[in-house]
């Protein structure tokens, strides 16, 4: 396995995490089959999504694989009146990362994150680390701090 920028940084800051690879199908990138690739419940198992609001800009959000982004608790939370995903050609210039490989750690920019509060009923969470079939698992309060995200509930 190839080591990823956000696998470096975490090792950087002292942060302890485990890897899970798999293989990866470009024409199902969801997060339901990487949960299912890597053998851990879909709650789990918690994907990056990326928004614009209308107040605050680019903002983030990990939710697990097997829910939807509540788009009105996320303006919520996030001090926006509205806010919308970004379009997926946006995702490389405004992360570095491409769609199925977005991580919460080491976008290019520190953009304001939230995590769904259902991440601190698990010792271990995973999230992409930065490439296709590549994931992180580690203690969801390690990536929290990290990363300095909010815990908040964030899905429909």
């Amino acid at each position: 396995m190839t080591k990823t920028n956000a696998m470096r940084l975490l090792t950087q800051a002292g942060i302890s995490y485990q890897t899970a690879s798999y293989d990866y199908d470009e024409k199902d990138l969801s997060g339901l089959k990487a949960a299912a690739a890597i053998s851990m419940p879909p709650e789990q198992v918690f994907k990056t999504l990326v928004t614009r609001g209308d107040k605050t800009g680019v903002t983030v959000f990990c939710i697990p694989v097997c829910c939807t982004l509540d788009l009105k608790k996320a303006a919520q939370v996030s001090g926006n009146k509205k806010i919308e995903m970004v379009h997926q050609n946006e995702l490389l210039s405004l992360t570095g990362y491409i769609r199925g490989g977005c991580s919460p750690v080491g976008m290019k920019k520190a953009y304001p994150t939230y995590i769904d509060e259902t991440a601190e009923l698990y010792d271990e969470i995973a999230v992409s680390a930065g490439a296709r079939g590549q994931q992180l698992l580690l203690a969801p309060e390690s990536l929290m701090a990290y990363g300095s995200m909010l815990s908040c509930d964030l899905t429909e």
